[in-house]
């Protein structure tokens, strides 16, 4: 007789959406694809074999948006998660991250404050610290390999494979290497040393581990 009170939750969400975790995250998607089409209007595309600045962004606001669909069909097909309560956290340390990222890979100009451009090889890893601090489970060395390891990759990815002109390091730091070398070849050095780092600092990381455990072991066994 109790069959009544035993129905599932899926069936008691009855409405035109019925996975509303993922119809909000559908509609912020195509809000976010939107925005960045619409920032990036005025900008030529170019070409494969000649990038504009507007190629990369707009081809991924229209990923997002495609992923936005995908989560606003699901939302209304299927039924899912309700909307939950959320904190400003997450928001706050991804737009940080993002302005970081912009006042320091370049020089920066307001009034009488200036900076100077750093680069990708600090704002890359700045970015990743900063946004990493989004979720309280965040741990400072795992946010310190991966931002060695990501930062990198993007550097050869942009840089290097699709000849964007990207600032690679400071302009004060450019007597350190070598006279001859060209801006690739400092971008593919500079790459290189950080995943060096990134991979020092895992293997030193695992190896303590390791050593942790083995310790555990023989003290539970004596």
């Amino acid at each position: 007789m109790s069959h009544s009170h035993e129905r599932p939750k899926e069936q008691e969400r009855r409405g035109f959406v019925r996975g509303a975790q993922d119809f909000a995250g559908g509609i912020f998607l195509l809000l976010l694809a939107a925005l960045g089409l619409w920032l990036m209007r005025g900008l030529p595309q170019g070409r494969l074999s000649a990038m504009g600045p507007a190629m990369l962004p707009d081809w991924l606001s229209i990923g997002v948006g495609l992923c936005g669909v995908a989560l606003l069909v699901n939302g209304l097909l299927k039924h899912g998660a309700a909307l939950e309560r959320w904190s400003l956290r997450g928001p706050v340390f991804i737009i940080l991250a993002i302005l970081a990222f912009a006042a320091t890979i370049r020089p920066l100009s307001l009034g009488g404050f200036s900076l100077p451009g750093l680069g990708m090889i600090v704002a890359g890893p700045l970015a990743i610290l900063i946004g990493g601090c989004a979720t309280p489970e965040a741990r400072l060395r795992e946010l310190v390999i991966l931002s060695l390891s990501l930062t990198p990759f993007c550097m050869l990815l942009f840089g290097d494979m699709l000849n964007l002109p990207i600032p690679v390091f400071p302009q004060a730091l450019t007597g350190l290497f070598p006279a001859g070398w060209s801006q690739k070849d400092i971008l593919r050095a500079c790459s290189a040393i950080m995943a060096a780092a990134a991979l020092i600092m895992f293997l030193t990381g695992r190896r303590r581990h390791t050593t942790k455990v083995d310790v555990a072991i023989e003290t539970e066994q004596g």
